[in-house]
């Protein structure tokens, strides 16, 4: 693909505005760490929901949603459409109880919830998990697709590919911390949501329309074999497309037992950090449910289309630079081959802002835990403020080296996705009980996370010298395994050890304040009024907020699709499930103290 002096102008000029904003926010986001890596907690919730949002729309996800729905069909979205979920777990059972306990990382909290060497070796071990191997994986799999997205457009190396966007989004992630990261964050998601939905409108008019695009797929079908449609939103038993094995295996245990970014079971990561960040506990409630309607539902459906129109455009496939046929591909040549010369240079730039965004949140991320989770807390303990951003700019360069491995010795972002979703197998429930039950304590969270990592690692080099699982269901039955063994270890290892002491329990309890029901010994001796969560009320409003979420997604693909009626029916649920959530909200509603640091914007 050949661009013009105007595709390169736009290119730049795309450029120069994102170093603007860095360098406008240098000063304010070097004051502290505070500001560096939470904005001084004073974020509206718009601002941190469109953050939110703006990260996980990365160069990969379309890339990855196209190799979905090439190999399993809509369905086949099913393996980040279950986190729905998760999230939503996080909007009314965490965002409240995260903002209260006034860490600076979720992997600080761990100190603040149990005691104790045990503790601080767990902090000292998550940090370096979370911030090294999981942080880089992420990064490796969107660095891997804009090197797919720049190899072939451009036809440069993948490290020549990858050096530029890198290299420019670590200085202004650098120069201005989260500040910077959150306000480009806003122009970048306008850029590439943009051309997401131009590309997709020209993919579609490529076939001939949604009309031709259902015809030409029923060909598609029948090629296939078997039961069921590409077009299915839900497999069959006789599906041809994604097993109903995986499918069941979804929606059942993985939502709560592993973490998908975004929705990881008890919050985490980027999310925990927005919300951290956000003004108070209304705007962090608030920012996360708009994050989840707009991830779900309002996102996926451009992507869906483009890999839908590919199907038919390429029916053999795409070969990569590598020779071999790569069912990612067919999103970038979609684009390379049908998109009007004029838009080609605006196109690269939504790439170059998906990258961004996402490559900005966790290069910040993966640095505040460096920073505040091993420098600060280990190593140099009583320093200044200003010592500890200097550091934390120093991390952020050390993050964007370790994210370019991952992307040099791996080939399928799928396959990135796939193998974090297996590594954190049967930690999740943990994640979710330290804050509802008081029994749980840092061996529990360390037994679960060790044999998480070793069982879901070995069962993977099984699979791969010697296919031991059938390669449709691999991941499920893999999953299937790793949860059980991983629970039942980590509930032993609870029983045969020492609870938290007295002290450290009400310390968190009264702080945090969550539901007396799992809190029962300490509820008694900690100050009166401390849990007053409604459980019954969060799980009301979660099922709402799973309903507005999968109402509105189903309801805007149907009518995309051409069932209006039934698309209809789907977002009219949406909308009911919405106005209870508004109106909960609105009635639970507590006055928020505003400090007069708080209450500033951006």
């Amino acid at each position: 693909m050949t661009l013009t002096a105007v595709d390169w102008t736009v290119v730049a000029a795309f450029f120069a505005i994102n170093l603007g904003i860095g360098l406008y926010y240098a000063p304010r986001g070097g004051k502290s760490l505070s500001e560096f890596f939470l904005s001084g907690r004073s974020v509206p919730w718009w601002l941190a929901g469109i953050s939110m949002v703006a990260t996980t729309f990365a160069a990969d996800t379309p890339l990855a949603v196209t190799g979905f729905v090439t190999t399993h069909g809509i369905a086949g979205n099913w393996l980040w459409w279950s986190s729905v979920m998760s999230g939503i777990l996080t909007v009314f059972f965490f965002a409240k109880l995260w903002r209260r306990s006034g860490v600076l990382t979720d992997v600080e909290f761990i100190e603040l919830r149990y005691g104790g060497k045990a503790a601080a070796a767990l902090r000292f071990v998550r940090a370096i998990f979370q911030g090294v191997l999981v942080n880089t994986i992420i990064m490796g799999w969107v660095n891997l697709a804009m090197a797919k997205i720049l190899t072939l457009t451009l036809h440069v190396p993948k490290l020549e590919a990858l050096g530029v966007c890198l290299v420019f989004t670590t200085i202004y992630v650098m120069l201005s911390g989260l500040w910077g990261v959150l306000v480009t964050d806003v122009l970048q998601f306008a850029v590439k949501m943009t051309m997401a939905i131009v590309l997709a409108v020209v993919a579609v008019a490529a076939v001939g329309g949604i009309g031709a695009l259902e015809s030409k797929l029923a060909l598609v079908d029948a090629a296939r074999g078997g039961g069921g449609s590409v077009l299915d939103f839900f497999p069959t038993t006789n599906s041809a497309w994604l097993p109903l094995l995986t499918f069941v295996t979804y929606i059942a245990v993985q939502w709560w037992a592993s973490s998908y970014p975004g929705a990881e079971p008890g919050g985490g990561g980027y999310i925990a950090q927005r919300i951290f960040s956000a003004r108070s506990e209304t705007d962090s409630l608030v920012a996360t449910l708009f994050f989840n309607v707009a991830h779900y539902a309002l996102r996926p459906w451009p992507w869906i289309l483009v890999a839908l129109a590919a199907l038919v455009l390429y029916p053999h496939g795409v070969t990569g630079t590598d020779g071999k046929v790569d069912p990612e591909l067919g999103y970038i040549q979609t684009m390379i081959d049908y998109l009007p010369a004029w838009l080609r240079g605006l196109m690269i730039a939504g790439f170059i802002a998906a990258f961004m965004s996402t490559i900005g949140t966790h290069l910040n991320l993966g640095a505040s835990y460096l920073t505040n989770d091993v420098y600060r807390r280990f190593i140099s303990p009583q320093n200044s403020e200003r010592h500890y951003v200097v550091v934390s700019r120093l991390m952020t360069v050390v993050v964007m080296v370790l994210s370019i491995i991952p992307a040099m010795f791996n080939d399928r972002v799928g396959f990135l996705w796939i193998y974090l979703f297996n590594l954190t197998a049967g930690v999740g429930l943990v994640m979710i009980l330290r804050w509802y039950w008081w029994r749980v304590n840092a061996w529990s969270e360390i037994s679960a996370l060790a044999t998480s990592f070793f069982v879901s690692n070995a069962l993977l080099l099984m699979q791969s010298l010697f296919h031991v699982f059938k390669e449709d269901n691999a991941t499920s039955e893999i999953l299937l395994i790793t949860v059980p063994v991983t629970t039942l270890v980590w509930l032993t290892v609870t029983y045969l050890t020492r609870p938290e002491s007295e002290a450290t329990l009400v310390r968190f309890y009264e702080r945090v304040r969550p539901s007396a029901a799992g809190w029962q010994p300490i509820a008694r001796v900690a100050r009166p009024g401390s849990g007053n969560e409604s459980l019954g009320l969060n799980a009301l409003d979660w099922l709402a907020g799973c309903g507005l979420v999968y109402g509105a997604l189903f309801g805007i693909g149907r009518v995309i699709l051409g069932d209006v009626m039934q698309g209809v029916g789907y977002l009219g649920l949406a909308a009911l499930c919405g106005g209870l959530i508004a109106y909960n909200v609105n009635r639970t509603r507590e006055p928020q103290p505003r400090e007069r640091s708080q209450a500033a914007g951006p």
